[in-house]
């Protein structure tokens, strides 16, 4: 087991860039040793994020295949997006679902969450599991109807040999997923 660290001290902190997405902040900090280094990082705005494994039913989870700006591909992962200002997380998750597969579940169970690139960003992901899943559809934020897909929790293995489904955090929670339900 690690020891205790001592967190730096933060001896001057600055917006270094700012884009309609993002804002890049600047640490000055100093070390329990001495040693003073600066560090950038993405600021987060602090509401956090959700991630959903839909189960259509004891078998058959629900995924999406939607662009990804990042890499310039559709990629296939399970349904996700930002709280909303005054939202849950379990409120998001089932608005999020709604929005991107067109289903709102009677019950969410929250699964794990996940820290997204902690050297560099604060943003922590909740992921859900969600059952008992109904008919609603609300309009959402995508530019393009996003595909849903169907795949059985039983074949992961052939899920995880798709080309196009390599985002960690699907991989993730695929991988919690299969472990509470088998």
């Amino acid at each position: 087991m690690a020891g205790k660290n001592q967190l730096p001290q933060i001896r001057h902190r600055k917006q270094a860039a700012k884009s309609q997405l993002f804002a890049i902040e600047q640490l000055e900090l100093t070390f329990s040793n001495g040693v003073e280094r600066v560090y950038e990082r993405m600021e987060g705005a602090g509401r956090g994020a959700v991630m959903i494994v839909p189960m259509i039913d004891n078998d058959t989870m629900l995924l999406v295949r939607e662009y990804c700006a990042g890499t310039h591909s559709y990629e296939l992962g399970f349904p996700k997006g930002l709280i909303d200002p005054g939202e849950t997380a379990i409120i998001a998750a089932n608005r999020e679902l709604k929005e991107e597969v067109g289903f709102g579940a009677k019950e969410l169970q929250p699964l794990h969450t996940v820290a997204m690139a902690p050297a560099f960003f604060s943003g922590t992901m909740e992921i859900f599991v969600a059952y008992n899943l109904y008919p609603e559809k609300l309009a959402g934020d995508e530019p393009e109807p996003l595909e849903v897909i169907r795949w059985p929790l039983d074949d992961y293995a052939s899920l995880l040999a798709q080309p196009d489904f390599n985002e960690a955090r699907s991989i993730a929670a695929l991988m919690l997923a299969r472990d509470l339900l088998r």
